[in-house]
């Protein structure tokens, strides 16, 4: 059974992966793969800082992570340079943890991006983890320490909430406390668990 998960910025989805691991599920995620690509020392660095310069760097040598956040969230040109970089590289990964998952297992893909990237029907289920504009405003502002514009940029730049809704197979609102996500993700990892069955 293969699932993608997914969620706009600020909107749990990482909380939720790891009570899917709780779980049992094996989850595969995207953004620690896209940092693997890029860390120091690997092809994947290189062509980042061929196409955009060593200023992209640290003085240890690793991406600069919020100056590279910075371009490609404020500059659409940037960011499908980046992408265009990135993505094969976290393919191929994927395609490799998969293929080491245990037969039967529920495979669950957290990917950020999965409507903006129109992979939704590569999977047999979607997960979107929802929660409404302000709260990922106010969260972001909250725990991350960023900016208004920062905050409204990096929504602008994802898909917006209609349109993951719109692939939602399954929807985990985390609007509320942490024992009702828990409640929720355990009624939607049992329904997967079923359908991984039937």
């Amino acid at each position: 059974m293969r699932v993608g998960l997914t969620g706009g910025v600020a909107s749990g989805k990482s909380t939720v992966a790891g009570m899917l691991t709780d779980l049992g599920a094996v989850v595969i995620d995207a953004d620690a793969i896209a940092r693997d690509v890029v860390a120091a020392g690997t092809p994947g660095l290189a062509a980042v800082v061929a196409e955009f310069g060593e200023e992209l760097l640290t003085p240890d040598g690793e991406l600069d992570r919020p100056a590279m956040g910075s371009l490609v969230f404020h500059d659409e040109s940037a960011r499908r340079r980046l992408e265009a970089i990135v993505h094969p590289l976290v393919f191929e990964r994927y395609a490799e943890q998969e293929a080491a998952a245990p037969a039967g297992a529920l495979v669950v893909h957290d990917i950020p991006l999965l409507v903006e990237s129109g992979r939704a029907s590569e999977f047999d289920a979607v997960v979107v983890v929802d929660v409404p504009r302000e709260l990922q405003v106010e969260r972001m502002l909250r725990d991350r320490g960023w900016s208004l514009v920062d905050a409204e940029a990096r929504i602008a730049a994802q898909a917006t909430r209609e349109e993951r809704l719109a692939v939602a197979t399954h929807v985990i609102e985390n609007t509320g406390t942490l024992d009702e996500l828990r409640a929720r993700v355990a009624e939607v990892h049992a329904a997967l668990t079923d359908g991984a069955t039937a």
